[in-house]
């Protein structure tokens, strides 16, 4: 019954085959990007 459920739902199946992965490294590069930003405002200037 599985694959039965998947098969023909109107669309919405598919939608979130392509959501999901798309959403996860949308989180993955906004959280790196976050992490980037934190690290540059508290690393220390160079003065040399």
């Amino acid at each position: 019954m599985g694959l039965a459920v998947l098969a023909h739902q109107g669309g919405w199946d598919e939608a979130l085959l392509v959501a999901c992965p798309v959403l996860l490294f949308a989180g993955i590069v906004w959280h790196a990007k976050r992490r980037a930003v934190k690290q540059s405002q508290t690393a220390p200037a160079d003065e040399d």
